[in-house]
């Protein structure tokens, strides 16, 4: 890519986000749906900007990314297993990653990001956005599910899952 390339493809992203907002609609068409105010007071702000603004966390800030135990990997907004630690392994990238999800547990949509056209998941029952989809995983899947750790919460074997938010 030149620099006129690229000065084009910037300015197309200004655009976009000027014409179509920059912020996030609330999720709708989900199981579970509370109003932004309602999740602003259910989570920690910066758990809100990640799974309903769409932020992503700095590389290498969250404990979950170091984490081995054995266990299951659930929404922070909504408490819905997505993971299971069986799927989990170390990409180097600095964030929590995972080459497989729990069935059901997760929906995509592809937007326009910062690397081109990708693949970003939520959270199927209230749409948190969780992270982004890449081709670069080990097998099974040679899938990464590169999660945001402020959109998840860790529940270690053994313990009992929490009650799905209502």
């Amino acid at each position: 890519m030149n620099r006129r390339q690229f000065l084009l493809w910037v300015l197309c992203l200004i655009v976009t986000s000027v014409f179509f907002g920059c912020t996030r609609a609330e999720p709708q068409g989900f199981p579970l749906t509370k109003t932004k105010a309602e999740w602003k007071a259910l989570l920690s702000n910066d758990s809100y900007q990640v799974l309903f603004e769409g932020v992503t966390e700095y590389p290498f800030s969250s404990e979950l990314d170091k984490e081995h135990r054995h266990g299951t990997y659930i929404c922070a907004a909504c408490h819905q297993p997505l993971f299971v630690s069986t799927t989990k392994y170390d990409s180097g990238t600095g964030w929590p990653s995972f080459y497989d999800h729990i069935p059901g547990a997760i929906n995509t949509k592809r937007e326009i990001g910062f690397s081109g056209i990708q693949t970003e998941y939520h959270c199927s029952r209230c749409g948190g956005h969780q992270g982004h989809i890449f081709p670069d995983g080990p097998g099974p899947t040679y899938k990464r599910y590169c999660n945001n750790g402020l959109a998840l919460r860790f529940i270690p074997q053994g313990e009992k899952l929490p009650e799905l938010r209502k």
